[in-house]
């Protein structure tokens, strides 16, 4: 079995899309283990507050089949593929780890953003603070200690806190 985590966000029907999401992401992996979910400002583009989160799964799907998986999941919930790369998302999921896996293709692992945004590495270290980053070597716990907390985010209450 291979631990991978996902990171949500929506800001388009948030709750909507992202409890559609999760109930797929259980159908395909079974238990899945949630983080805390953080509203966020947008950052790149001009728009309405994120949702954003960190799931976490185990698989035995390759990692080819965790990235169709993942994008039909994102279709199914109405992402529109032909906007712009920064602008609003009915849902983006992003494959953030692959157990240890370092690559750059077919996707980049470890991804770059959690390292870079705050609605991504604080739910990450919330949920798994003495987890290593693959190239760091480095915990969560302490990348957050000492990452300059510049972006806006808060915790927020939603219906899957509890359901997952």
């Amino acid at each position: 079995m291979t631990d991978l985590y996902l990171g949500l966000g929506s800001n388009v029907n948030r709750e909507g899309c992202i409890s559609q999401a999760l109930d797929l992401l259980k159908q395909t992996f079974g238990s899945l283990n949630i983080s805390p979910t953080f509203e966020s400002e947008s950052v790149g583009f001009d728009g309405d507050n994120f949702y954003n989160l960190v799931v976490h799964a185990e698989t035995e799907l390759s990692l080819e089949q965790v990235i169709k998986t993942y994008r039909s999941i994102e279709d199914k919930c109405g992402r529109d593929r032909t906007g712009p790369k920064f602008g609003a998302r009915t849902l983006d999921i992003d494959l953030l780890l692959y157990g240890d896996l370092i690559c750059t293709q077919p996707i980049e692992l470890p991804r770059d953003e959690i390292l870079e945004n705050a609605y991504v590495l604080w739910p990450l270290a919330i949920m798994t603070p003495d987890l290593k980053h693959p190239q760091t070597g480095k915990n969560y716990r302490d990348h957050w200690q000492e990452y300059a907390k510049l972006q806006k985010l808060w915790r927020v209450e939603t219906p899957w806190d509890k359901d997952y």
